[in-house]
């Protein structure tokens, strides 16, 4: 576990390893208000061990969410809160992030934005999200510099923009769901690249700005240009995970031994100079350590890993057993349910020890 325990830095955020807990949505109130809940989620996770924390996806229009019990950041009176989780972070020395969200046509919304009209089809039904107009745009990318100014004096050491996912950034980067015909459809990074703008100037110049990008938006090709073009535009890092999930064309060698995400973050960091996060089944320290080996990325998002056990990279430092998701097809555990399999196994033969 050589690499994986070494230290890390982006900018002046200092790292113990590189080990990351990436946002994992866990709601508790639906008013947007942190609850107690959250804060005692945080401070556990933060006691686990990771060189850094990404709060789960907090969003910046109670218009523009994912589920009912999300966190928001779109009123100054939710600082407060936020603060409460970040303090409770930092007295475990650990740095946090947090994640800054517009679900856009894939949301809860009873009329949803997107760039351009686009059926989404879920289990529920299907949805059509009417196209921004560009008063829409300047709108919700205001959302986003202000939610990232809350950010900020709430105490965060920094913020991830949402970009992947299928939610609204990633509906502007991919050509399949975006076919505006002006400058945000023939350039639809503008829509990101106006935002970072805005950002820097309501932060000072050390602030972390991020993002989670997509690495098929709808292929590596576009994945690898947005990826150049940001780093060109002064974002910090870039957390490689899936694009627009049914518009995305993944054309991987089957014989490669990492997920496609990893795949994707290890093309892109070919062709970038800034930190690259990699995610998706990285179910254990060892495999942990190949990827940073083989793959030359930064940062591993280990996500599963600390639902099972909180105590993720202490107990993998140490060598002892860090516990298995067994995938189960629906995941009990944000249901905030007791019936997590894999979590009751690990607690059960950790009782037994």
């Amino acid at each position: 576990m050589k690499k994986l325990f070494t230290e890390f830095s982006i900018k002046n955020v200092k790292m113990k390893n590189r080990i990351c807990v990436p946002p994992m949505v866990v709601g508790f109130r639906d008013d947007g208000y942190v609850a107690f809940e959250n804060v005692e989620r945080y401070k556990e996770l933060a006691k686990g061990g990771a060189g850094l924390i990404i709060q789960e996806a907090t969003c910046v229009n109670n218009d523009g969410k994912l589920s009912e019990k999300q966190l928001g950041i779109w009123k100054d009176d939710q600082i407060e809160g936020l603060k409460s989780i970040v303090d409770a972070v930092h007295e475990e020395s650990c740095p946090i992030f947090i994640q800054i969200h517009h679900a856009g046509v894939v949301g809860i919304s009873g009329d949803p934005i997107c760039p351009s009209p686009y059926e989404y089809k879920n289990y529920a039904g299907s949805v059509v999200g009417h196209e921004m107009t560009r008063e829409d745009i300047k709108s919700i990318q205001k959302d986003y510099i202000e939610a990232t100014r809350r950010a900020y004096e709430a105490g965060y050491d920094g913020v991830e923009l949402h970009g992947c996912h299928a939610y609204l950034i990633s509906q502007f980067l991919n050509k399949k769901v975006n076919k505006r015909t002006d400058e945000y459809g023939k350039n639809p990074e503008k829509f990101v690249v106006e935002i970072i703008d805005g950002i820097r100037k309501v932060t000072p110049k050390e602030f972390i700005v991020g993002i989670r990008l997509g690495g098929f938006e709808p292929t590596i090709e576009d994945g690898i240009h947005y990826a150049k073009v940001l780093e060109k535009n002064g974002i910090d890092f870039l957390d490689i995970s899936y694009g627009f999930m049914s518009e995305q064309e993944m054309h991987v060698n089957e014989e490669y031994k990492y997920s496609n995400a990893v795949y994707a973050a290890e093309k892109i960091k070919e062709e970038v100079s800034i930190p690259v996060f990699a995610v998706n089944g990285i179910n254990s320290a060892q495999i942990a350590e190949e990827i940073l080996n083989e793959t030359n990325v930064d940062i591993v998002d280990i996500a599963k890993g600390f639902l099972i056990n909180p105590n993720w990279a202490n107990d993998a430092k140490e060598g002892k057993d860090t516990g298995k998701c067994l995938n189960c097809a629906k995941c009990m555990w944000f249901g905030q349910s007791k019936v997590c399999a894999g979590k009751v196994i690990f607690e059960r033969d950790n009782k037994q020890k």
